[in-house]
């Protein structure tokens, strides 16, 4: 399967708010694998579809407490107890900054096997599911962050790292 490449901060595809999957097909089952694979070849918790290039309302989350799964066409249905919490995003690599989440939330949605499901979740798992439907949505966390200040000189100094990389990746091919 190939990897799938994540797009960064800027790429048009995150701000578009995605489509909903008519039916889980084959086409979408073999999206779900190669975003399986991209989410842990980068030490992701969780990875939306949009942040593949793919504007559909899909993600996978395996956070480490149980069975790694994908949700199509979440949605949240309700949400207890807004806590703050330090996140980050695969498309802001190096980028952690406090949002604020709710602590509990219910979603619904349909599974890999295109069945109804309903999730309850606290803690990691709350987060992460907020964040990638918040990528749906055409959202990311940094939208959320109140320290706009050290939010932008965060963002620059990733930028800097990112160009460099690419420099460092031309040279070297």
């Amino acid at each position: 399967m190939p990897k799938l490449e994540v797009r960064k901060i800027g790429d048009d595809v995150l701000r578009q708010v995605a489509a909903p999957i008519r039916k889980v097909n084959e086409d979408i089952k073999t999206l779900i694998k190669d975003m399986y694979e991209t989410m842990y070849a980068e030490n992701g918790v969780g990875l939306a579809a949009p942040q593949v290039g793919v504007s559909k309302r899909l993600f996978v989350i395996d956070v480490g407490d149980g069975e790694p799964f994908a949700l199509v066409n979440p949605e949240l249905v309700k949400g207890w107890n807004e806590i703050e919490d330090n996140e980050g995003c695969l498309s802001v690599p190096g980028v952690y900054m406090p949002v604020k989440r709710f602590e509990k939330v219910r979603f619904k949605g349909r599974n890999e096997k295109d069945r109804a499901v309903t999730i309850e979740a606290t803690g990691l798992l709350a987060r992460a599911l907020q964040h990638e439907l918040d990528h749906l949505d055409g959202k990311m966390f940094v939208d959320l962050v109140e320290d706009k200040l050290t939010l932008d000189k965060e963002l620059a100094e990733m930028r800097v790292r990112l160009a460099q990389e690419k420099a460092e990746a031309t040279v070297s091919a």
